[in-house]
């Protein structure tokens, strides 16, 4: 549209004001706009029907007060040409630009604003560039033109017309594209002729660019639905040829041949029926869709799963399974008579034709002690597939259930993946490490999926989300196993057959060497016992200096250690043999990293020799307590948990309750502060058992009488004294045997947990029990010091005096009782 703007306009000092809200008028530009708030309403009534005029700017409130902040601002004065009603209470003008115009002010008329106007002249730039940047405007307008139907094609004749007028071209430019209202804003407000191409040239630019853009997607899209049409047209005809010809579609001999597999495999009735739908749906489909490659991964995997193959019979031959644990695994006879127990039962069940339901077994104890070796001895023995899955950090559900189908890249679970590389319905399926699977989540559960696998009464039906059909998992032997029962939660301890295997001794681990580590040992390092050649002494400097642990991990390591020296020098040509002794291990493994004899056993005041057990096996604990003048505070500290902490108080309670008895003061016990550390305070405590040693240390320190060290306890402790159950024994024993300590004291309760110690170790302990503190206490508190000076810390120290030492001095009246 072009407009009818008279050559010369003469700009009155006053017009009425149409603020505008989304539009703008250019001038030499022409528009329609419908008005419809009051103050405007109220213009258009207070004109004349002819050669009425107005100035038009931009309010963002459609008010002509939003103007007041902005003042003063370019206006652009326009002519109303036609009026018509619009509606009830809008009105459709139009509106013809003719110049701009700077409002000064704003003075209130009639019910409507009016502006004080004031003339402006527009800065005529340099004529080339002012010709570039409208050549400029050309080009895009002309390349938005042909890129896109909407833009108006006679913009490019309009703006090269107006060569000799830039200012009336760059108005008509702008009027005619579609920018946004603010930038038709700014360039109203710009005055600059240059400036004002400048601008409108780069943004037609951009439009330009990105209609290209738009241009070249939307292209390749007509492209690509072009191609599918026209390869859907082709196989249409290629089937219609193959049918004239007598020829079959190669779809369908893919999908006759699954079926033919599927007849073959002899799957269950249900899985069948689902597999020949799922084939049947496959034959509809390109063999280039998705959805295809989806259904023959399926079936693929329905196929390869071991529905009916079995991989030994379902006797179990039990002197077959003694015979390879015996010669596969040193000691462990406790564990190794659980498990033949086990494997009785389910014989005797399957050869009498019932299923054997019955708990799983779970093998439980610290790192490196043979838990896994034990699962493939018995694989091995019974003629089973072994296979073995680690659920450590597992935390979705969907890794024990598998993903359903609808997934992208969707999998079955880690059970249905073992059972398919076992490639037997009746494998031994070694579960690794169930102690640390995560329990809860967003994705799920994976604890109560893994119950519905290992329960004998559910797993006959086992559905993987992937599969969607059931798949029995009745005939396989679950094995688990962890270093922590009690990190396995109740509902799934219940199911299982729990097998300890507390750790080995010095003396199990060096024939272990001998039998079983150094023979494999120099095989794998091109060595042999001519090279090399070890003696008892120096296997037990390395597993007692060098890796005092459960397992056996550790000592296999530093063996192979030496090993890899030896062969180092045979390689460079060096002959004879290594004789492995103390400085030949120090030489290559180091300083000793234990001492000789670990434990102390020299009695000092407020220090207790104390047993704990880890996942990694029983460990030695020192107690140490302090004494200070104070208001009778107690403070703990080695990182310990609420249950610990809790047992520290209440072993306080029961010394200050045993005050008399034990001759210690009242008013001390209120001006005595305590404090109790566990040494390796970097490494969390927590549980009961450390109660007794926590009151020994308590009573040691307040009666300045000092503990025997060459005795290790444990035990939970009452406020009433008694002392009570827990656990752990059989690992806290053997860790007081490594350490050298051959008397340990046990709560009487516990008598019944030596069973599972080695008989060497009972021969050389002295184990004693106790049912109170009392007992403990006559036991392990030697008589008081003749002399004791408060101002003396009493920790570590002071060293208690020989039984035979004469006392000197006379007793402290501090200490001194009546009979």
């Amino acid at each position: 549209m072009t407009a009818r703007a008279p050559t010369r306009f003469q700009v009155p000092d006053e017009l009425p004001l149409l603020a505008l809200r989304s539009t703008i008028v250019f001038p030499h530009g022409r528009i329609g706009v419908q008005v419809g708030s009051p103050e405007n309403l109220a213009v258009l009534q207070s004109l004349p029907t002819t050669d009425a005029y107005v100035v038009v700017a931009v309010a963002a409130g459609s008010s002509a007060s939003e103007l007041d902040r902005l003042l003063p601002r370019i206006g652009v004065v326009a002519r109303v040409s036609d009026r018509a009603p619009a509606g009830a209470e809008t009105v459709q003008v139009t509106l013809e630009g003719i110049s701009r115009v700077r409002i000064v002010s704003l003075v209130r008329g009639a019910g409507h604003p009016v502006a004080r106007l004031a003339t402006v002249d527009e800065v005529a730039a340099d004529s080339a560039a002012i010709e570039a940047a409208l050549e400029r405007i050309v080009r895009a307008a002309e390349a938005l033109a042909e890129a896109d139907v909407r833009f108006p094609a006679e913009l490019p004749g309009l703006v090269s017309r107006s060569a000799t007028n830039p200012a009336r071209g760059t108005d008509l430019a702008a009027a005619h594209s579609s920018f946004r209202v603010s930038e038709r804003d700014e360039l109203v407000q710009c005055l600059d002729i240059g400036e004002r191409a400048q601008r409108i040239a780069a943004r037609l630019e951009k439009d330009v660019a990105r209609a290209q853009v738009l241009g070249e997607m939307e292209r390749r899209t007509e492209v690509s639905v072009e191609q599918h049409h026209r390869e859907f047209f082709l196989r249409q005809q290629l089937q219609q040829i193959r049918a004239e010809l007598g020829e079959r579609d190669p779809t369908d001999s893919e999908a006759d041949t699954i079926l033919r597999q599927i007849a073959e495999a002899g799957l269950p009735e249900a899985v069948a029926i689902e597999a020949r739908r799922e084939t049947e749906r496959l034959r509809a489909l390109a063999p280039a869709s998705s959805e295809y490659q989806v259904l023959r991964n399926y079936l693929e995997w329905v196929l390869a799963l071991p529905w009916n193959r079995a991989s030994g019979t379902a006797e179990i031959p039990i002197d077959r399974v003694e015979h390879a644990l015996d010669d596969r695994h040193y000691g462990l006879e406790e564990a190794k008579e659980r498990i033949l127990e086990y494997l009785s039962v389910r014989q005797l069940l399957g050869a009498g034709g019932r299923d054997p339901h019955g708990p799983i077994l779970c093998f439980v104890g610290p790192p490196g002690t043979g838990k896994t070796s034990l699962g493939e001895a018995i694989a091995e023995s019974i003629g089973r597939a072994f296979y073995r899955i680690s659920v450590g950090g597992v935390r979705d559900e969907a890794e024990v259930r598998g993903h359903r189908r609808t997934y992208v890249g969707s999998m079955p679970g880690l059970v249905v993946q073992a059972m398919r590389r076992a490639n037997a319905k009746d494998p031994v399926l070694m579960i690794d490490e169930i102690d640390k699977m995560s329990s809860g989540g967003p994705g799920g559960d994976p604890l109560a999926a893994m119950l519905e696998v290992l329960d004998p009464s559910q797993n006959a039906s086992f559905v993987d989300h992937y599969l969607n059909i059931p798949f029995d998992l009745s005939r396989v032997l679950f094995i688990c196993t962890a270093n922590s029962l009690l990190d396995i939660p109740a509902p799934l301890r219940d199911r299982l057959e729990v097998i300890r295997i507390a750790g080995y001794t010095v003396e199990e681990k060096v024939e272990i060497a001998w039998r079983y580590l150094l023979p494999r040992l120099f095989r794998e390092h091109g060595i042999t016992d001519r090279d090399l050649q070890f003696t008892d002494e120096a296997l037990s400097t390395v597993s007692n200096r060098y890796s005092r642990e459960a397992g056996l991990r550790g000592f296999e390591r530093n063996l192979a250690a030496l090993m890899r020296r030896r062969a180092r020098r045979k390689a460079q040509g060096e002959d004879g043999a290594w004789v492995v002794d103390t400085a030949r291990i120090e030489d290559v493994l180091g300083a000793p990293r234990y001492g000789a004899d670990e434990a102390e056993v020299e009695p000092e005041i407020g220090t207790v020799t104390g047993l704990a057990w880890t996942a990694a096996g029983g460990e030695l604990m020192t107690i140490e307590a302090l004494r200070m003048p104070g208001t009778g505070k107690l403070h703990v500290t080695g990182q310990l948990g609420d249950v610990m902490r809790e047992s520290v108080d209440a072993a306080c309670s029961y010394v200050r309750s045993m005050a008399r008895p034990l001759r210690i003061h009242d008013a001390e016990m209120k001006t005595t502060d305590l404090h109790i550390h566990f040494p390796a305070g970097s490494v969390p405590k927590d549980g009961p058992s450390a109660g007794v040693a926590v009151t020994l240390a308590i009573a040691s320190v307040m009666s300045r009488r000092a503990v025997r060290r060459d005795v290790a306890v444990t035990g939970e402790v009452t406020l009433r004294g008694k002392v009570l159950e827990i656990g752990g024994v059989k690992e806290k024993v053997l860790a007081a045997y490594r350490a050298g300590l051959r008397e340990v004291i046990l709560p009487a309760t516990n008598e019944k947990d030596l069973r599972g110690l080695p008989e060497r170790v009972r021969g050389q302990m002295q184990i004693s029990f106790a049912k109170t503190m009392d007992e403990v206490i006559d036991r392990m508190l030697l008589a008081p010091l003749a002399l004791v000076r408060d101002d003396v810390p009493t920790v570590a120290g002071p060293r208690a005096p020989a039984a035979d030492a004469p006392r000197s001095g006379p007793p402290d009246t501090d200490d001194a009782w009546p009979t």
